[in-house]
């Protein structure tokens, strides 16, 4: 049996140009992913929390499972 659990990631906005929109950065991640995976939790995707109209992503969930 699989039990799940969800982090929370937010993303920074980082600036604004007329040609490419918006920007947002993010390694916040990859320390997230290996501290679980340390403690035997596997990293299977994420889930958009909060999108803006144009698409872009500002809050995510992360999700992981472990066998149990």
């Amino acid at each position: 049996m699989y039990i799940y659990e969800y982090e929370r990631i937010i993303n920074d906005l980082s600036g604004y140009n007329l040609f490419g929109g918006t920007k947002y950065n993010n390694d916040a991640y990859k320390q997230v992913i290996s501290e679980r995976a340390k403690n035997g939790w596997r990293y299977v995707g994420f889930i958009p929390a909060v999108q803006r109209g144009t698409g872009h992503i500002e809050e995510m969930d992360l999700v992981f499972e472990k066998n149990i």
